[in-house]
């Protein structure tokens, strides 16, 4: 469980770029904040829907390192339907820690120009 915000823009190749912050429940049950930058790579096989892969670069922050800056790399993917979208990201540990596919629900609270009316040349943000 968890709660986010984030700024987004599309690029002129139409690629998604992001600057995001969020706090969830980890596996110890405690609260962890995590800050950083996603890039995606756009797929656009049908009207309103976008297929995304790519990466995201940040820190968080974990009680089982009392709280200092751990630096997180990981590949970033999505689905996406109009203002909905489902991103998934796996973490990759070792024996008993990480190995862990995180997902969340991404709702744009702006319907963007491009997605409602051209779906080839979203506009820069």
């Amino acid at each position: 469980m968890g709660l986010g915000i984030g700024k987004y823009r599309y690029d002129e190749n139409g690629d998604w770029h992001s600057l995001y912050t969020m706090a969830f429940k980890d596996s110890h049950n405690d609260i962890e904040p995590v800050a950083g930058y996603g890039f995606q790579k756009t797929w656009r096989p049908g009207q309103g829907l976008r297929l995304g892969a790519g990466y995201t670069v940040g820190f968080t922050l974990r009680s089982d390192f009392h709280y200092l800056p751990v630096p997180v790399i990981a590949p970033l993917f999505s689905v996406e339907y109009k203002q909905l979208a489902l991103q998934s990201t796996y973490i990759f540990g070792g024996n008993g820690n990480g190995n862990i596919l995180f997902t969340w629900l991404r709702w744009q609270i702006r319907q963007t120009e491009h997605n409602h009316h051209n779906e080839n040349r979203p506009p820069l943000r």
